[in-house]
């Protein structure tokens, strides 16, 4: 029997990557072939994608950047790539299109409506991105990944939870070390590409912590790259012992080893979180589409797995007492741990697989179903 093909349509951030990411991993291991198709944008994010993953780059656009002239090319940039996915998809048929998101994700989507094949939507958070809302009504599935996800009317969607990548995975429900009167931890991270606010509060907070802990506390911090000097100088006059980066590449490690985590609540630093199970202070971004990191918050605050901060109140007394409340009281940041791993859906990626393959008609493990 062929492999089957699985066309991933997915960009903009790694939000929308990592899960699909995580598929793709899974959907190799079953013997599919599995195609990427994202823009120049999107491929930036792509690297931790397996090396069988066919990586293919559309044209596509959004009307939310550049100025008049680039607004007005978005409509003929987004037909040129429905028309090349399209040619594509009739010379090598996929037996399903899984859309992740993004505006990279759009030129695949249509051309996979227009043909009529098998497809289906993928949302991280708990309110639609624009993109899956516009096609939420025009796929066989919608899967959502945080619960309840917010949907249209007419517009049934199914929980599975979000996927997390493979290095997570294998750290999942790893052992919690409580803090204490030893070397502890705090990791910093603000999404795929840091977060200015979070590079701006937190290390005046963490400086102004008692010096018993600053003495034994080591800090892992995401900041932009136009911020990463400045965030490191200011730990270095401080004297804290810090690594700031503007990406770690190894992200579940450090999550692994942290007693804390500060972190903006996108759906997939979320997933990590809960599915690696670890205290942590959520500062949900402000202008986040339909305010859906405060809907990806929702579930570890109401457990009593995170603190949720919202961003207009952050400030660096408020952050240092709370970052000072977990770390000096290690019975309440075990049970915070303990609730972040409840919330976790480490099977997410499992109920993902299992909506493909009954979707498309093919188990390539065994028979094929039709």
């Amino acid at each position: 029997m062929a492999q089957p093909l699985m066309i991933i349509a997915a960009g903009g951030t790694g939000g929308h990557m990592f899960p699909a990411q995580a598929l793709a991993e899974a959907m190799l291991a079953r013997g599919w072939r599995v195609r990427l198709s994202t823009d120049a944008r999107g491929a930036r994010y792509a690297g931790g994608f397996p090396e069988a993953v066919e990586i293919v780059q559309v044209a596509s656009a959004t009307f939310a950047r550049g100025g008049l002239l680039a607004k007005a090319l978005v409509p003929f940039r987004l037909a040129g790539g429905v028309i090349a996915a399209t040619v594509r998809m009739l010379t090598d048929r996929p037996a399903i299109v899984v859309g992740f998101g993004g505006y990279p994700a759009i030129p695949a989507m249509t051309a996979a409506w227009v043909l009529r094949l098998p497809r289906m939507i993928h949302e991280q958070n708990g309110v639609l991105g624009r993109v899956n809302e516009i096609f939420c009504k025009r796929v066989n599935a919608v899967a959502c990944g945080t619960w309840p996800t917010t949907l249209p009317e007419g517009v049934e969607g199914v929980h599975t939870g979000n996927p997390v990548r493979t290095t997570v995975m294998e750290r999942a429900g790893a052992s919690y070390i409580p803090p204490g009167d030893y070397p502890m931890s705090i990791l910093v991270i603000g999404g795929s590409q840091g977060a200015r606010i979070l590079s701006d509060v937190v290390p005046p907070a963490i400086a102004a912590l008692p010096l018993e802990v600053l003495q034994s506390l080591r800090v892992s911090h995401q900041a932009r790259g136009e911020d990463e000097a400045r965030v490191a100088e200011y730990y270095v006059a401080h004297a804290i012992n810090a690594d700031v980066q503007p990406f770690f590449d190894d992200v579940p490690r450090r999550l692994t080893e942290a007693q804390l985590v500060i972190s903006r609540a996108g759906a997939s630093s979320v997933a990590d979180i809960s599915v690696i199970g670890r205290p942590s202070i959520l500062v949900p971004y402000a202008v986040a589409a339909g305010d859906h990191q405060t809907a990806n918050a929702r579930g570890l605050a109401e457990a009593g797995a995170a603190i949720v901060i919202p961003e207009s109140r952050l400030e660096v007394e408020t952050l240092s007492e709370q970052i000072a409340a977990v770390l000096g009281d290690p019975d309440g940041a075990l049970r915070m741990s303990q609730a972040a791993l409840a919330e976790g859906r480490p099977d997410a990626t499992e109920r993902l697989v299992e909506m493909v393959e009954e979707l498309s008609g093919k188990r390539v493990s065994g028979e094929t179903q039709r």
